[in-house]
């Protein structure tokens, strides 16, 4: 865990959600990224520049410009599949996870990368010129003001994100490279918002404001004043909490696909998002994986309606439909009563007990006894 003068992460005062959202995330990046709204200066870039620096090194094989995993041929680039075929030795060495920024006036060759035509057809030679897709491999893609960002362009990343490569064809040529980031995007509301259809494909979302504690706002200044005089003094006073928090989030990585859950688990979060009238099906899964990192994260090896509600207050805001229920969604307290509810209504349906018992539905492998 390397430090470039860069903000310790556990030394940013309140944000919660915000800091929550990050940490799962880097337990489990299927969940999907995550969007963070606010106004200025409400430490958005400060949070995401000091994530990076948490994480763990990796093991990538030596010379790839994709950080591909030598542990998984199954998601090698097309490049280290040559190389294997020609007999070539794949060496590996350790590299520190890519913070990549994408600034907003990117192209799409400068996001995806760009084949040379004119090359395979003279030498018949494939040459790819990697893109930043291939830099946030097995990192984390940052887009600040994302709202910005050509539609065209957050849908690919989005893309990209969900499923985890990225390919690239042209004249009937094409190269393939792994593409598994956490995609993190900061907004400034009040510059304008995403299209609804690209606010859902983002995994969780937070909102950001201002502190207005005094003691809160007290921190901040105290800290940051002593930051700014010896970032290395800060940061090791700092620092045993920052290992600390690499620690469990390392762990916790260890143990997330390892977390169970059950049919009730499974039935309260399709009644949740039932009962709040969320379109489609993305939330459902959303709130699931978020759930075990949760637990993971946590030290649990099994689900429970506390990872539920937390998953929901970070999965749900940004696809609610403006309308009755968007009050309640906000309302943690709300939520609880709900899943209390629907968790009662479980235990009094035979018919929805069912399947548990009699092994109908592939949840089952995943279910916890309690």
């Amino acid at each position: 865990m390397r430090r470039h003068n860069i903000y310790p992460f556990t030394a940013i005062v309140g944000q919660e959600p915000m800091k929550r959202a990050l940490i799962l995330n880097a337990v489990s990046p299927t969940i999907g990224g995550v969007l963070i709204r606010g106004e200025r200066g409400t430490a958005k870039s400060t949070a995401v520049r000091a994530l990076a620096a948490l994480l763990p090194d990796i093991e990538v094989v030596a010379e790839s410009p994709f950080n591909d995993d030598p542990k998984r041929p199954d998601q090698w680039s097309d490049l280290v599949h040559e190389w294997k075929e020609a007999g070539r030795d794949i060496r590996t060495t350790t590299r520190q996870r890519r913070l990549v920024d994408l600034p907003v006036g990117a192209t799409e060759d400068r996001v995806v990368g760009t084949l040379d035509i004119e090359k395979a057809i003279k030498l018949g030679e494939k040459h790819f010129e990697p893109g930043v897709l291939a830099a946030a491999n097995r990192g984390i893609l940052y887009v600040d003001e994302v709202n910005l960002l050509d539609d065209h362009l957050v849908d690919l990343l989005l893309d990209s994100a969900a499923m985890g490569i990225n390919v690239v064809e042209r004249e009937g040529i094409s190269f393939q490279h792994p593409a598994r980031f956490i995609l993190i995007g900061t907004m400034n509301p009040e510059e304008g918002e995403l299209r609804p259809q690209l606010l859902d494909r983002f995994g969780l979302s937070v909102e950001v404001r201002g502190l207005n504690d005094p003691r809160e706002r007290l921190a901040i200044l105290e800290r940051h004043i002593e930051f700014d005089n010896d970032a290395n003094k800060f940061y090791q006073v700092w620092m045993p909490y920052e290992q600390s928090l690499s620690d469990r989030i390392g762990a916790a990585t260890e143990i997330v696909e390892e977390v169970e859950y059950s049919r009730e688990n499974l039935y309260t979060i399709a009644n949740l998002t039932s009962t709040l009238l969320i379109d489609g099906h993305r939330a459902d899964l959303v709130i699931l994986k978020t759930a075990r990192a949760n637990a993971a994260y946590e030290g649990r090896r099994s689900i429970n309606n506390h990872d539920i509600l937390l998953a929901a207050e970070l999965a749900l805001p940004h696809r609610v439909k403006r309308g009755p229920f968007s009050d309640a969604v906000l309302n943690m307290a709300e939520l609880g009563n709900k899943l209390d509810e629907i968790s009662a209504e479980y235990e009094n349906n035979p018919e929805a007990q069912a399947s548990t018992e009699t092994g109908e539905n592939n949840a089952t492998k995943k279910k916890v006894t309690r």
